[in-house]
């Protein structure tokens, strides 16, 4: 468990312990009423010390903390602690500068996914946190590869809580970005890759769960009255698991794919694995040799063709033919 996590929950241990006027809590009840509920969540979790009891209480008391007023009472020669006003809560404290701030800084990063629905009330959010005597601004430190110009970025909203609500889909989008056609679609998970999003779902005209289209395709939406029918075939955490990008070729299954990368290229691959599957040794002359078990798609040919100077194919030999294809046909738009 992360040692943040187990500070907050201490402190709400700590809070109800001293609000607690019906009983004295010495520094030993204190740990063990910490123990008790930490051990519960993590049993691996060998116990707490009382310095750091001390330090918690400390910071409780502090202004980076919440400024508590807590009593200690001598009986005999040990030491009980309570709060001064037992209705006192942390609960009930308003949120201080450091909490504001950190919030601001949380906030600036999540708004970066513009057209996310459950992202949308932090627009509202944020003006009211930057009142009082925080600064207007603070300055983006961290930003996502998050293109919020593209086309079709407007209907992940619609998309999404369609999904979430199961509701069905009427499409009208650009097929193959050429003529216009009309779609209905069970809509099942939105999958991002390569900056453009992605809608799977079920296309009952061709009786299939896994049609995708891509949202800058998409002309218009709107939802349908028909009842929806819930994905029971695919397990999208899985379905990914043997690919690169969002294209699956029917009945096609894992092959090993063996590439060699060149000089520099080689040291990139090595720190930025192509995928999970990736196994790596390095052979002689700075070569690194790459072995993979993908299925081969339009996406993975692609990622190939963007290194094309500095990788080659090894296996398996549909795959050597294809690059070679696409290369000899670029190579000809320059002749």
């Amino acid at each position: 468990m992360a040692t943040n996590k187990n500070a907050q929950i201490r402190y709400k241990i700590l809070d109800n312990c001293f609000r607690n006027s019906g009983r004295r809590y010495f520094i030993e009840d204190l740990i063990r009423e910490c123990d008790k509920v930490l051990q519960d969540i993590d049993p691996d979790f060998k116990g707490i010390s009382r310095r750091q009891i001390f330090d918690d209480m400390a910071f409780m008391e502090s202004s980076e903390g919440w400024e508590i007023e807590l009593v200690r009472e001598r009986e005999n020669k040990r030491v009980f602690y309570h709060y001064a006003n037992p209705s006192f809560s942390i609960n009930n404290m308003p949120l201080n500068e450091t909490d504001i701030a950190r919030l601001q800084t949380t906030l600036q990063m999540l708004s970066q996914f513009k057209g996310m629905p459950q992202f949308e009330w932090m627009c509202g959010l944020l003006p009211k946190l930057k009142q009082g005597s925080l600064p207007d601004y603070l300055d983006v430190i961290m930003e996502f590869d998050n293109n919020q110009y593209l086309d079709g970025v407007e209907y992940i909203g619609t998309i999404y809580n369609a999904i979430l609500y199961k509701k069905v889909l009427k499409i009208n989008y650009l097929s193959a970005f050429e003529n216009e056609s009309q779609l209905i679609i069970h809509p099942y998970y939105l999958k991002q890759y390569n900056n453009r999003w992605f809608l799977f779902g079920y296309n009952p005209e061709h009786d299939k769960s896994d049609w995708n289209i891509a949202l800058d395709r998409i002309k218009t939406i709107q939802e349908t009255q028909e009842t929806y029918i819930p994905n029971t075939k695919i397990d999208w955490n899985d379905y990914f698991e043997d690919m690169i990008g969002v294209t699956k070729p029917l009945d096609a299954k894992p092959e090993t794919i063996i590439l060699h990368f060149y000089g520099k290229t080689g040291h990139y691959i090595e720190s930025k694995p192509i995928h999970g599957s990736q196994k790596s040794q390095r052979l002689e002359n700075d070569v690194l040799e790459v072995n993979l078990e993908l299925l081969i798609n339009y996406e993975l040919e692609r990622f190939i063709l963007s290194y094309a100077d500095s990788v080659k194919v090894i296996q398996p030999q549909a795959l050597i033919d294809r690059i070679k294809s696409r290369l000899n046909n670029g190579y000809a738009l320059y002749d």
